[in-house]
């Protein structure tokens, strides 16, 4: 009896995971510029 689990999908590649922690830091970098401006407006209409 194999103690090795089966699978179907063949294991990720390298780049692969590299590009999905690039778009995780792209999505970030966007999403943390969007509430800076947000919060700068907000100060500025607030004077």
């Amino acid at each position: 009896m194999s103690t090795t689990p089966v699978s179907s999908a063949p294991p990720r590649r390298v780049r692969h995971q590299a590009r999905d922690a690039a778009a995780v830091m792209a999505f970030s970098l966007v999403l943390s510029l969007s509430c800076a401006v947000g919060f700068l407006l907000l100060a500025h209409l607030g004077r």
